[in-house]
Order: C-alpha cells, then sequence, then structure tokens
C-alpha cells in the first residue's frame, strides 16, 4: 500500500533510538525525508547516515535536550528554514528509572525530571514544531505516549500522571487544528521490546499480562506511526491508538 508520504518532511523527536527510532525508520521506508532530533550528535549522525543509505531519503539531525525551550527553538528554526514539516512525531524519554508505585515516589528530584522529560518537553515540541505545519491544507501529529494513560499499570507512576496531561494537550490541538487539514493522533505502547527493555522490566513477567502472549515489536509501532501519518488515516484525529496486545482491558 502507497501511504502517500513519499517526499514529505518528519520530524522525529528522540529519533536515533528505541521507539523514535522506530518510527523514523518506518517514515523513512515509506520516503518520508527525515529531521531527528536528540541528544547525541555522534549518534544523530551514525543514524543519519544509515537511514540515508538504507532508504533514499533527505536526512538531517539537530542536537539538542528537548527540556530545553532554546534546543527546541532550534530545532524549530531549523526545519523553518527548510519550508517547514509534513509530519510530526513527538517523541519524549521514558521516566527516571526504577518506576515505582505511586506512594514509594518520594523523590521531588526525579518527580522534576520526570515532569521535565514527559510532559513539559512534549509541550515544547506541540506548541514550537506544530505551527511549521499549518497552511499546507494537510499534516500530522502523531505522538508516541504510553498504554498506561489509559489504564494504569503498577509501578508507571510518572508516566501515566504526565503522559495524560500531555494526551489532554493532544486533544485540545487536534480540535485547533483540524480545520487546516491537520490530524493529530497518539500511539500508545505497551510491552514492545527494545534494546533497553531487559533493563528495566522483566519481560517473562510482562508478557504474561498481554492477551497474545508475546511482547510486541518496534517494527510493529512503527507501522502504525507511519499508517496514522498516511494519506489513509486523514478521517482520523483526537484518538489513542492502543498498541498493547490486547493488554488494555477497558471497553474505551
Amino acid at each position: 500500500m502507497d501511504l502517500g508520504i513519499k517526499g514529505k518532511r518528519a520530524v522525529v523527536t528522540g529519533g536515533t533510538s528505541g521507539l523514535g527510532l522506530a518510527s523514523a525508520e518506518a517514515l523513512a521506508r515509506e520516503g518520508a525525508d527525515l529531521v531527528l532530533f536528540a541528544r547525541s550528535r555522534q549518534r544523530l549522525d551514525e543514524v543519519g547516515q544509515d537511514l540515508q543509505a538504507r532508504f533514499g531519503v533527505a536526512v538531517e539531525g539537530v542536537a539538542g535536550d528537548i527540556t530545553r525551550k532554546q534546543d527546541v527553538q532550534a530545532l524549530a528554526a531549523a526545519v523553518a528554514a527548510r519550508g517547514g514539516a509534513d509530519i510530526l512525531v513527538p517523541n519524549v524519554p521514558r521516566p527516571p528509572q526504577p518506576m515505582r508505585e505511586f506512594l514509594a515516589e518520594d523523590d521531588d528530584d526525579k518527580w522534576q525530571r520526570a515532569y521535565q522529560d514527559q510532559l513539559h518537553g512534549g509541550l515544547l515540541v506541540l506548541r514550537l514544531l506544530t505551527p511549521l505545519l499549518l497552511g499546507k491544507g494537510w499534516g500530522r501529529v502523531v505522538a508516541i505516549t504510553s498504554a498506561s494513560v489509559k489504564q494504569p499499570m503498577a509501578r508507571h507512576a510518572m508516566s501515566t500522571i504526565f503522559r495524560a496531561g500531555l494526551h489532554a494537550a493532544l486533544k485540545h490541538l487536534a480540535n485547533e487544528v483540524a480545520s487546516q487539514g491537520v490530524t493529530v493522533n497518539a500511539v500508545a505502547p505497551a510491552t514492545i521490546v527494545t534494546p533497553t527493555f531487559g533493563q528495566h522490566h522483566n519481560l517473562e513477567a510482562r508478557v504474561q499480562a498481554v492477551p497474545l502472549k508475546r511482547p510486541g515489536t518496534t517494527e510493529e509501532l512503527g507501522a502504525v506511526v507511519a499508517f496514522l501519518a498516511s494519506r489513509q488515516a486523514g478521517f482520523i484525529t483526537g484518538q489513542v491508538v492502543q498498541l498493547d496486545g490486547g493488554q488494555t482491558l477497558s471497553l474505551l
């Protein structure tokens, strides 16, 4: 299926590892040019060269910290200098580890770091980058969040609380920009295996809570991101797609 995004420009934050990289790869496979944002200049160069070689798309890397407004402003300036963007994939860092239950999270500095990474950084990206999608009659915002927003998971208090705030912002944004042909959606994953998953979670225990009895893959996540960015998904907005193998048990 041709997703209709060949030649589009996509901005992916946290785009050099994990779920951000999976999203970037899926978009590049469909022919989208990329602007990647991450902290490491070296990693940006390595990933950019790899994606260019494999998919023949243009890839630019902008180094910065998502929690620093001046860094996100620099990203926005770089994108604006190239005529704006068509697709925005806000992907924020994971909460500080180890994750604990709500009452056990008694470190104020850890709460502040989680707020900065999970909510403040995501809001900066939405506020400063979304305007660069406007005025074309077409655009896609696809945020990567967490299934715990719909059904809070054990020891995910920080992720749930701050990502819930990000979901609220996404819903407001979806309503504001819909008339300009821009859709805004979220992909909410759970138990997706990344290279660092085993460092933070017991995979065997997590899989037992998944009705499909297997973890999800980064390729599956990337495919959902690419679809929501596609021409075919043009009538989907303000929605959350659970990518959790049936782990979320709520009706809605």
